[in-house]
């Protein structure tokens, strides 16, 4: 299992942001890829932030509320991001979603830029065909 790696199974096409994005505008980003959430990055692909669809709707809330539609992804993002290597095995990031971490992960660099994605779906298909494999080898 520890042979199955981050990178073999990740997305390297991830929806991103960036801090100058009006939420409406990231909020279609999520919905028409059907993701719960993405990196926020700059002009160079490094991740400074994530969005997600709890922020985007704790902020859709806020703003019907009080009648404001102008917030920007900068206003409302975490800088805080809990990111993982295209090394780190899928075992050991399966372990980590077991817990209250994310379900969905930015796959960085050394350097924090932004490679791909992961999430559990991903993790779960890698999971699946490597124990498919193996009744192959067995049957």
């Amino acid at each position: 299992m520890e042979s199955l790696k981050v990178g073999d199974y990740m997305n390297t096409h991830p929806v991103t942001f960036t801090i100058e994005m009006p939420v409406v505008e990231a909020v279609e980003r999520l919905l028409s890829v059907h993701q719960t959430g993405g990196p926020v990055i700059d002009e160079y692909k490094k991740v400074i932030g994530f969005l997600s669809e709890q922020d985007c709707l704790k902020q859709m809330m806020a703003s019907s509320y009080y009648q404001e539609q102008i917030c920007l992804v900068k206003d409302i993002m975490r800088t805080e991001v809990l990111s993982i290597k295209p090394y780190t095995s899928v075992f050991e990031l399966a372990q980590m979603m077991l817990g209250e971490k994310p379900k969905f992960y930015p796959v960085v660099d050394d350097d924090g830029y932004l490679l791909g994605s992961i999430n559990r779906t991903a993790v779960l298909n890698a999971i699946d065909v490597h124990f498919k494999d193996g009744y192959k080898k067995v049957g």
